[in-house]
């Protein structure tokens, strides 16, 4: 039975664009979310390297916990953090940061996947961790300081994932949680612990990883210096939520079946189902799908993709030049523009890290022979036709690796609110969508704080107060032949076959 006191959660979603401080609050029967603060992130380049301000993402995490102190004079049930993965803090033997951490398209990965491969391969490290090869991944991060005979690394006692840094600033307690854990390629899935093999065979040092705790545990409460700071006057249980982002997003959607498949859609979209145990065939492999930890303790299986981050690239060049457009502007634009006219594989390399998106999306272009994009809604409409497709494309590649008929794509995450993107899914991919909640990663994390402290029962239970708490937006679909005829063309592309010219 739910405890029926009105109570409070604090989630902190840290994104890699922007991080938010919510207050959940939790009434018995359902949340409701409202946003404290919300602040700008990013990379900040030093000389040749890109890196996380952290101490500034630390300062802005204590002016959210100021502004819940300032509007309640309840103590919060409890806080926990969710972040991106990968990336990581270095502390020495006296728990000190060492240097910066380093953001994932920092270029110091560049080859590296390559020059490890002689002593493990992409297809060793998959049977190993169930994770593909992505020059991104900690373990390649790693490998670039091993390589580099970096200071850091060889000083380093302590290794802490950027969520479970920011819970050790809170608590104190230095631990790995198991789903940020899982986006390393350095974790062992079936065991549910780190890959010794792994690290032994890449003579990384094991030393420096914590022990892995589960979602819903309970580290230890607010330390009192950070009580003092932000005006609290007790303690506060400091909380492991499903600390991967998109574990905590994939946890808040309800109804999430054997026929449906999850779409974390912001800066990167993450596609996939949620299984029991990881799958580790050469189907996956080849087929290019990755294992991470789920919420419950089990694993999601899925691709990872290039998400909004093109057209949010585009958006800033733009407003470099002193053309700022909204989110809904750029929409209206590209609904405005003509269909079907250019397409870009979206997750190949040329777009991951470009000085100029926009110069980067014609040079696709020109190479694949169509039709260069001029305006801002025609590059729009590139880009989203493009997401949308390669949407259809990993549907179709899970049906066949998992034998499940996937009827409905459930959307969380920012690109819900992108209405035009979430039709363009229903149309390309045949299937209806159902998109929401926004703030799914702070639903998904306040919810497993509700469990942590008998809030809630379980996650069994959890999914009827999704369900009160969540408002959903259906688009069905309505694909013609126009839209298969589009989807052949894309596959042309994508592949280097296109003969379309001017």
């Amino acid at each position: 039975m739910r405890m029926s006191e009105s109570v409070s959660f604090v989630a902190v979603d840290l994104g890699a664009s922007s991080g938010r401080v919510m207050d959940c609050r939790w009434d018995g029967q359902r949340f409701q979310l409202d946003e404290l603060h919300r602040f700008a992130n990013g990379g900040v380049r030093i000389g040749a390297g890109l890196h996380w301000d952290v101490l500034r993402i630390w300062a802005e995490i204590q002016n959210g916990l100021k502004k819940f102190r300032a509007v309640h004079d309840e103590l919060p049930a409890g806080i926990a953090i969710d972040a991106w993965g990968v990336d990581f803090a270095l502390l020495d033997e006296r728990d000190r940061l060492l240097g910066n951490p380093h953001h994932y398209r920092d270029s110091r990965t560049n080859g590296v996947p390559a020059a490890v491969s002689s002593t493990m391969s992409s297809h060793d490290l998959f049977r190993a961790t169930g994770v593909q090869t992505m020059e991104i991944n900690t373990v390649f991060q790693l490998a670039a300081m091993a390589i580099q005979s970096d200071l850091q690394l060889q000083n380093a006692q302590s290794l802490l994932m950027i969520p479970d840094f920011f819970q050790y600033l809170l608590c104190g307690e230095k631990r790995a949680e198991y789903t940020e854990a899982s986006t390393t390629q350095l974790f062992d899935l079936r065991a549910r612990f780190w890959s010794w093999e792994s690290l032994k065979r890449l003579h990384l040092p094991a030393h420096i990883f914590q022990k892995i705790v589960l979602p819903g545990t309970v580290l230890g409460e607010l330390q009192p210096g950070v009580q003092a700071e932000c005006g609290f006057a007790g303690g506060i249980p400091c909380i492991v939520a499903a600390s991967h982002d998109t574990a905590s997003a994939v946890a808040a959607i309800p109804g999430l079946d054997e026929s449906s498949v999850f779409l974390s859609s912001g800066t990167w979209s993450l596609m996939g189902v949620a299984v029991d145990d990881p799958d580790l065939s050469d189907a996956a492999f080849h087929g290019g799908f990755t294992n991470e930890g789920a919420a419950n303790g089990g694993v999601l299986l899925l691709k990872n993709l290039t998400g909004l981050w093109i057209l949010q690239e585009c958006m800033r060049n733009w407003e470099a030049e002193g053309q700022r457009f909204s989110w809904t502007e750029i929409e209206e634009a590209a609904a405005c523009a003509a269909a079907f006219r250019s397409f870009i594989d979206p997750s190949a390399g040329a777009f991951q890290s470009p000085a100029d998106m926009r110069a980067a999306i014609a040079q696709f272009c020109v190479e694949s022979r169509q039709p260069v994009p001029q305006t801002p809604g025609e590059f729009a409409r590139c880009i989203l036709e493009s997401l949308s497709f390669s949407y259809r494309e990993v549907v179709e590649e899970l049906e066949q690796v998992t034998g499940r008929t996937l009827r409905t794509i459930r959307v969380v995450g920012g690109g819900c609110l992108n209405r035009l993107l979430c039709q363009m899914t229903a149309d390309a991919c045949g299937r209806r969508v159902i998109a929401g909640p926004v703030e799914a990663a702070a639903l998904g994390n306040a919810l497993m704080q509700a469990v942590a402290t008998g809030h809630i029962k379980n996650l069994a239970e959890g999914e009827a107060a999704l369900t009160e708490s969540v408002e959903v937006q259906l688009f069905e679909t309505a694909r013609g032949e126009e839209w298969q005829n589009a989807y052949a063309r894309y596959r042309s592309v994508v592949r280097g076959k296109d003969s379309r010219k001017d």
